[in-house]
């Protein structure tokens, strides 16, 4: 089949490669320049299933009120007059029972275990090189608390075959020496040693060098403008390119991976995702002293904070990243945020990294309330979903990749998982046939309504958002 997908990040990228690899014929279309450039950009670089313990849990409530008004909080709710903002945070807070959670970590975890087994194997056949490191990961906490509120999602993690060991400050200090600055202040930790980390930006251009040789096609510098329905599925997309001319692509199945823009371009078809954006801050700065840098990826809880390190002939680089901002799509720097990054990497590491050197950026995750992505089949037979992945776009990349190309070929998926839609050998006869009916439907013109009213019910979420207008612009 002809297979358009919608978006150059991470979860187009390897959307891409597998559908190829099934026979596809494949192209993705994006409207940035180069391939990876927004959200996948700068985030924080680590392969983690044993950070799957969801935003929201029985002890996020309470943060959010204590940190409302905070500039330099974790999670900044900044209230906005948007019914979309509002009816996110009501399903945030449905999220957050200990049923909820309980639920919400058993999908994260299976998904990541299968998609870290599904990245290592494609480093076993192609061998790409992404500055990556598998040292490991290690949780670590700062206060009693914290420590304490780890335990049991720790423990349902290890139930899931995803080995996050407990370990006390010491263990945790031997693990990584340069922790030993704060070696007062550590409560406890968690070590998987099965985790990784790695440059994201740089697989997904190594990883589009293969599926370009392999015959992909990527159409960089187009904006995709709207999803035009006739007869019931897609028809096409409208697009322009980097000079403004208008395109009509074809195709007979659409992946929609346009992160934190799904929702715009679904909604008009009649389909609520429950997604919004959530900003994320990140830093890299260059290491100043070997000797006091960390080795092992962390993951600062309390702060909501991850850190990992790229070494390579072009340099060695610490790049810290997290907390989150729901504040629309704005993605204009914070200078307070950006500030308590760093002094939180002073406090914890001393002269690692040369502060004076700092390059800051923000992305926007696309962020569901109970973290779990949308990935299958929707209402319209050849419309499938990559999306919505929030903190977990890397870690899930090759996993979410692989299934969605097995279920747009109408195969089953390798992983137990609550994917949207109907699965199983479906998925090639409803786009195939979807294309038949396409070409036989009369022409919709550009002005008319472009879907149904119904909303479209996804696995695992609850009510969705209102409709958006038809995007007709550049988003």
């Amino acid at each position: 089949m002809r297979v358009i997908v919608l978006g150059a990040g991470l979860l187009g990228v390897t959307s891409a490669y597998y559908l190829q690899q099934l026979g596809h014929e494949v192209t993705v279309i994006d409207r940035q320049a180069t391939p990876a450039a927004e959200t996948s950009f700068a985030n924080g670089g680590q392969i983690s299933v044993s950070h799957a313990e969801p935003w929201a849990n029985p002890g996020a409530p309470l943060k959010v009120l204590q940190w409302l008004g905070k500039e330099d909080a974790p999670l900044l709710f900044r209230i906005r007059a948007d019914m979309r903002q509002w009816l996110w945070g009501l399903q945030f807070l449905r999220e957050c029972t200990p049923a909820r959670t309980r639920h919400n970590i058993e999908q994260i975890v299976r998904l990541g275990t299968y998609s870290r087994d599904t990245l290592q194997q494609l480093r076993r056949d192609t061998g790409l090189a992404y500055d990556q490191r598998t040292q490991g990961i290690l949780h670590f906490y700062t206060t009693q608390k914290e420590f304490d509120a780890a335990l049991a999602p720790a423990e349902q993690m290890r139930a899931l075959g995803c080995d996050r060991r407990v370990i006390s400050a010491d263990e945790a200090v031997k693990l990584e020496p340069a922790l030993a600055h704060i070696r007062p202040q550590l409560a406890g930790a968690t070590y998987t040693a099965e985790d990784e980390s790695g440059d994201a930006n740089r697989f997904a251009r190594e990883l589009v060098k293969l599926a370009e040789t392999a015959g992909v096609r990527f159409l960089m510098s187009h904006t995709v403008t709207a999803l035009r329905e006739a007869g019931g599925a897609i028809d096409h997309v409208e697009a322009t390119d980097s000079e403004g001319r208008f395109q009509r692509i074809r195709g007979d199945a659409f992946v929609l991976a346009m992160g934190s823009l799904s929702p715009l371009y679904a909604a008009p078809l009649g389909i609520r995702l429950p997604i919004y954006p959530a900003k994320g801050y990140s830093v890299t700065m260059p290491v100043k002293d070997a000797s006091r840098a960390h080795q092992v990826s962390l993951t600062d809880d309390e702060f909501k904070l991850v850190f990992s390190r790229y070494t390579s002939a072009s340099g060695d680089r610490l790049r810290i990243a997290g907390t989150a901002e729901l504040n629309g799509y704005d993605r204009d720097l914070n200078r307070v945020r950006c500030e308590a990054i760093v002094r939180r990497v002073e406090q914890l590491f001393p002269g690692a990294g040369d502060a004076s050197q700092a390059q800051f950026w923000t992305g926007l995750r696309p962020a569901t309330p109970s973290n779990v992505p949308l990935i299958g089949a929707t209402r319209l037979p050849n419309l499938f979903l990559n999306t919505g992945h929030g903190t977990l776009g890397w870690t899930h990349a090759c996993g979410s990749g692989k299934s969605i190309a097995r279920i747009v070929s109408g195969l089953k998926p390798e992983v137990d998982f609550a994917f949207t839609g109907p699965q199983g050998g479906s998925g090639r006869r409803r786009a195939a046939s979807a294309a038949k009916s396409a070409l036989r439907a009369d022409w919709r013109p550009a002005d008319s309504p472009s879907g149904g009213s119904e909303a479209h019910e996804v696995a695992s979420v609850g009510a969705q958002s209102p409709a958006v207008k038809t995007v007709s612009t550049p988003v």
